[in-house]
């Protein structure tokens, strides 16, 4: 499968949940695809202007395509994946999760240092002790020329849902 054709599938999939901007640039890295989701949930008492509680839960996704990849190029990835958590994520007290996503398309394979780089990538960051909420990072690469996904921990929640 092409970059291209699985841009397009993850846009489709994508779509229902997220607002999606194409082409989109990022500290000087153009991505092929930028989706953000915000959901809020609220409990309320005898008419919504009485909130009792409330919570929200952000994501934002970046997907990137690549015909090759080396060390220097995936930590300036990472790198970027790291700022957008403090650009994005505004923790105030009804924040309670966000989670940045980054997703690189490959179309020649990658080798064995990058997949141990890849999976041991980790970045978790929480607000206040965790009252004002938390971020982390989610990373995931697509071979496409061998239908593979590498993933770190987190990335490996969403895993399935990338596959080709």
């Amino acid at each position: 499968m092409n970059s291209n054709r699985y841009v397009e599938n993850i846009q489709k999939k994508l779509s229902k949940y997220f607002d999606i901007e194409t082409t989109y640039s990022y500290k000087n890295i153009a991505f092929d695809v930028f989706a953000k989701s915000f959901v809020r949930n609220e409990k309320y008492m005898a008419s919504k202007k009485v909130v009792v509680y409330a919570f929200e839960n952000n994501e934002y996704t970046f997907i990137k395509s690549e015909t090759s990849m080396n060390i220097h190029s995936l930590n300036r990835f990472k790198e970027t994946l790291i700022m957008a958590t403090q650009d994005f994520v505004k923790p105030h007290g009804e924040h309670m999760s966000s989670i940045v996503t980054g997703v690189i398309l490959l179309e020649n394979g990658l080798d064995e240092e990058l997949v141990k780089e890849i999976k041991k990538f980790k970045f978790t960051k929480s607000f206040a002790f965790g009252f004002k909420g938390w971020v982390y990072v989610r990373l995931l690469v697509v071979d496409l020329r061998k239908g593979l996904i590498i993933a770190n921990k987190r990335g490996g929640e969403v895993k399935k849902f990338y596959e080709i």
